[in-house]
């Protein structure tokens, strides 16, 4: 769950939703975004059937959460 976290936690910060810790600058990069939602999308397939209750929802609602947050951004442009 850490690692879902820490990819979805990249999404957020590419969609511009807080500032990168780095340079303290809310950036926005949708290209980079998305790909970070499809790389946990490709995951979730890979991992169905292998995940405890608890994982598979974590996994589900992060999905559904980067992209809606996605369609926003890319509506914004």
């Amino acid at each position: 769950s850490t690692f879902v976290i820490g990819l979805s936690t990249q999404a957020l910060m590419n969609l511009g939703e807080f500032a990168n810790p780095l340079t303290g600058n809310v950036e926005s990069d949708v290209a980079v975004a998305k790909q970070m939602i499809d790389i946990l999308g490709m995951l979730k397939e890979k991992t169905a059937g292998n995940l405890n209750a608890n994982e598979s929802r974590l996994m589900e609602d992060i999905l559904f959460d980067l992209r809606m947050k996605y369609v926003e951004a890319v509506k914004k442009r």
